[in-house]
């Protein structure tokens, strides 16, 4: 399309050689036997400042004046963009201020400020950073470098389009996550290009959103961006209430789908990559393959899944594995009523060690309300081998006369 060209991709190739990493392309074995053909994994978790923003942020700044940049650039962000905004304008020497929401990540703050930008907290939601970074720039004359919607930013995430092309140039699907729709927009230009010019298939581009912040399949439905609620998901870095006119129209012509996923996929997403490939990834960076894993239907092998992020607070790391390993039946929290006599607790615990579980927490609650006097209830946090083997322990328990109730 005209919106966005391949030949304005190349050039934000040129303006990013020696800035960006070239991201490496790793073979998934455990992906590609879901898929039934070769799956590759885009590392943009290992770009510089954690994620695929850099690219197009770097771009657009480059691309103001001496004068634009000497009035300094405002952004709105959750954490990605607050990081390729904050590095980018200190590579240019601009200075740069950057609206977070109350509630960010504390590491993506940190980094923020660390790369040198201005960090203010206007409100809780990434919309009232946006409404408070545009009052500033109409104050200040700052330039706002929007997250996904202006055509410098297209081109520079665009840059990962022509850098698969080139690792994979038998790539037949890319998948990958869509927020405001700026990574796959790009993403989508450079590939329909690529083919083009080769003379071979067209290669399918699907986006991925999280089913709790899915804008793109109702706006596509309506023909036109739709603003819809943003209900709370892991995937904070996706959670965008409306495409923008830019994104919403490139999507529209190029992109072959937008699938959603739940936050149960996310989790097994997220552990699959740290467990299987070890790579730490973001919520929000393993929503591509977690739409492999719910809709392996809907791609052509060879596929490339993007991690466009691997910026995740360590305490939600731990929250989002437990959540992975719970959705693979590998962790399971029980409450168990026994008998209030000497010994009973440990025959419980002897009875799960019998059949091989981990109980790596326990709480035992002897006077409550609801418990009968000889009664008492034990909270247990247990690690099995997978979901057949917890059904077998809860089985074997309540063969043997436990009540048990899982939380």
């Amino acid at each position: 399309m005209d919106l966005v060209s391949a030949d304005e991709i190349r050039a934000a190739q040129e303006l990013l050689r020696g800035v960006i990493v070239p991201t490496p392309l790793v073979h998934s074995r455990v992906l590609s036997e879901i898929v039934g053909g070769p799956v590759y994994l885009k590392c943009e978790n290992l770009q510089r400042t954690g994620s695929f923003k850099i690219r197009g942020a770097y771009v657009r700044i480059a691309r103001l004046s001496d004068g634009e940049r000497a009035r300094g650039v405002v952004a709105a962000s959750a954490g990605n963009h607050a990081q390729g905004v904050a590095l980018a304008a200190a590579m240019l020497g601009c200075k740069a201020t950057v609206f977070m929401p109350e509630g960010a990540p504390l590491p993506k703050v940190a980094a923020t400020r660390g790369y040198g930008a201005d960090v203010v907290f206007p409100g809780p939601t990434v919309d009232d950073c946006l409404v408070a970074a545009q009052t500033r720039a109409e104050e200040t004359g700052a330039v706002l470098i929007h997250p996904f919607d202006h055509p410098d930013v297209v081109a520079g995430q665009g840059t990962i389009g022509m850098e698969i092309a080139e690792q994979c140039p038998d790539v037949r699907t890319v998948v990958g996550a869509v927020g405001g729709g700026g990574l796959m927009s790009g993403v989508a230009v450079a590939l329909r290009a690529v083919a083009r010019e080769r003379g071979g298939p067209d290669i399918k581009v699907v986006g991925a959103q999280a089913k709790r912040a899915a804008a793109f399949p109702p706006s596509l439905a309506a023909g036109r961006p739709m603003r819809v609620e943003v209900n709370p998901t892991m995937a904070d870095g996706i959670a965008v209430g409306a495409p923008g006119e830019l994104t919403y129209e490139l999507v529209n012509e190029l992109v072959d789908a937008v699938v959603t996923v739940t936050e149960e996929s996310i989790s097994q997403a997220l552990l699959l990559c740290l467990e299987r490939a070890k790579l730490v990834v973001e919520p929000a960076g393993a929503a591509g393959v977690a739409a492999l894993l719910e809709h392996s239907y809907a791609v052509r092998t060879p596929v490339v899944a993007l991690l466009s992020g691997g910026n995740i607070d360590p305490l939600l790391m731990a929250k989002v594995l437990r959540h992975g390993l719970a959705g693979a039946g590998r962790y399971m929290v029980v409450r168990c009523r026994l008998k209030d006599r000497p010994g009973a607790l440990v025959t419980l615990l002897s009875e799960l060690a019998e059949l091989g579980v981990n109980v790596l927490d326990v709480m035992h609650e002897r006077v409550a309300a609801r418990l009968h006097v000889e009664e008492a209830e034990v909270l247990l946090h247990l690690e099995t081998r997978g979901s057949d083997h917890g059904e077998e322990v809860l089985g074997r328990l309540r063969a043997k006369g436990y009540t048990l109730t899982l939380s």
